[in-house]
């Protein structure tokens, strides 16, 4: 019998959702700290040039489909169903293993198909590689680590199953494990002279079978035992396809955007990898903040909705809300404001050169103009998917996809590989509009209260304040950010002003209260120590 009930109960006390959402998003920034450490590594051993374009390009096919399948689909059906099947009290755990036995059986054929048409999905991906070495690369790289998706989709099914238990830690424990396998690799490979394209692809489906067995450990801790087997097509199972169809087709859309906005790259030499590290550094409080949300509030609203609690609803989207702008608005601002020196400290070195660092910060500070959309997407989302309403998430999808290419496309002969970025940012825009709209007609519990709407326009002033202190440090610290030797100091002191000045600023403004920050740390370690606060 699967343990973890508690967790249940737990999860509806006040403060717990921001306290979960706190313990992912400390382990997504361990995460997105590793992972930033391997894209540092991987800039200075690559830099910009056919070998670096080639891995990026294959490694994102499988990381693309993982998306469309599990996380950003597959799990928006399933972890609602999964939540209310097990505060009902029914056949959870029969569930969840149906659901094992579809995915693998639909993955497996996937894995072989997508494997042997590589050279057609990197076509699609990159076209503007064809007639270079880039192209058989990317098509080598990417025979080699597709099988990935297979992996790390099966563990995305049993993250869910974790964190609908309760135990996040477990479950965002993941992406460190793969990050720090991809830095052990390289320090391999640079030590002992193996090709380092090839080692970066063998280390993808290696740590797929690493995540996954960790997460099939996990679960079975809480009292899962899943094994391969033939899949029954069980009622349950027809009722997953059906909310889930629109979801996996909602979550093609998003993945033809990225594709789009590849392709738009792949044209101009270098900046498939310009894109790509900058998108590594807005995805750092993009993970830490929108995923944690998205993580916790998806089963949060789904149990609320089982017990028919309206007020606390409304009370986990408000706070869900408020929690996320208070955090991205200002790191939204900063990447704007110091995204050339933020680009030159943290990346410029070894193969990675002074215009490829100009050419990331431009597209950095684009992403950073739609950081808060980003955001928003995690918070507003789980409103519908918690009522297994896919449709509506799917139709805006569809609009937003338009927007997309319409921007990339039409705007490529004057901005170049820039416009992929702003199509990026402008349909994310998009979509958060056509969510917010369509959630006025869930009544009062996705409604804002008045704590939201008194906080929203301080915590707007107080970042942009802060991006005005930070603008006039970056000038006072010119000097110190252009010297080899002082610039990490010079950055590290740049931060500490920024974090200073909004924190400040924020606090006499009413924007927040730092005591409610404490107070959070302060029943987070007050709980007691059971087997879900790992």
């Amino acid at each position: 019998m699967p343990k973890g009930r508690c967790a249940l109960k737990d999860s509806m006390k006040p403060q717990s959702l921001i306290r979960n959402i706190l313990t992912v998003g400390g382990w997504t920034l361990l995460s997105r700290g590793a992972g930033f450490a391997r894209d540092v590594m991987m800039a200075a051993y690559l830099g910009t040039g056919p070998v670096a374009e080639a891995f990026l390009v294959a490694f994102s096919l499988p990381n693309m489909f993982r998306r469309f399948f599990a996380e950003g689909a597959f799990n928006m059906a399933f972890v609602p169903m999964f939540a209310k099947k097990l505060e009902g009290g029914e056949d959870a755990s029969g569930f969840a293993r149906d659901a094992w036995n579809g995915l693998s059986t639909v993955l497996l054929a996937f894995t072989v198909v997508g494997t042997a048409a590589m050279p057609w999905l990197v076509y699609a991906m990159a076209s503007g590689f064809v007639g270079d070495p880039r192209f058989d690369l990317a098509v080598e790289f990417g025979r080699i680590s597709f099988s990935y998706i297979l992996f790390i989709s099966l563990v995305a099914l049993l993250s869910g199953v974790l964190t609908t238990h309760g135990h996040f830690s477990e479950a965002s424990f993941v992406p460190v494990l793969m990050n720090l396998m991809f830095i052990a690799a390289m320090w391999l490979a640079a030590w002992l002279g193996w090709d380092m394209g090839l080692t970066l692809s063998w280390t993808v489906p290696v740590t797929g079978v690493a995540q996954l067995a960790f997460t099939w450990w996990s679960a079975h801790r809480v009292g899962y035992s899943f094994r391969l087997g033939l899949p029954r097509w069980t009622a349950d199972l027809k009722r997953l396809a059906l909310i889930g169809g629109p979801a996996v087709l909602a979550g093609g859309v998003v993945q033809i955007n990225l594709l789009v906005g590849r392709q738009v790259a792949s044209f101009t030499e270098g900046a498939v990898a310009w894109l790509t590290y900058a998108d590594r550094l807005y995805q750092l409080p993009l993970g830490v903040v929108g995923i944690a949300i998205g993580t916790v509030l998806l089963p949060d609203l789904s149990r609320r909705l089982r017990a028919k609690d309206k007020d606390g609803g409304r009370a986990s989207l408000n706070r869900g809300a408020e929690f996320a702008l208070a955090m991205t608005l200002p790191a939204a601002v900063a990447l704007v404001v110091i995204a050339e020196p933020l680009c030159a400290v943290l990346y410029q070195r070894g193969a990675f050169t002074p215009r490829d660092t100009h050419a990331t910060a431009i597209v950095l500070a684009i992403y950073g103009l739609g950081l808060p959309a980003f955001v928003l997407h995690k918070v507003l989302q789980p409103l519908f998917y918690a009522r297994e309403d896919s449709r509506s998430p799917f139709i805006y999808a569809i609009l937003s996809m338009i927007i997309n290419a319409l921007i990339a496309v039409g705007l490529m002969p004057w901005l170049g590989y820039a416009a992929a970025a702003w199509a990026t940012t402008l349909a994310g825009w998009v979509m958060v509009w056509q969510l917010w709209r369509g959630s006025r007609i869930m009544g009062s519990e996705a409604a804002l209260d008045d704590r939201f709407r008194q906080r929203f326009p301080r915590i707007l002033l107080a970042s942009l304040m802060m991006g005005a202190v930070l603008w006039l440090a970056a000038l006072v610290l010119a000097p110190m950010l252009a010297a080899h030797l002082w610039r990490y100091l010079a950055l590290l002191i740049l931060v500490a002003i920024g974090i200073a000045s909004y924190f400040g600023v924020g606090t006499v403004i009413g924007a927040f209260r730092l005591a409610e920050f404490a107070s959070l740390r302060r029943a987070r370690r007050d709980l007691p120590v059971t087997q879900d606060q790992s």
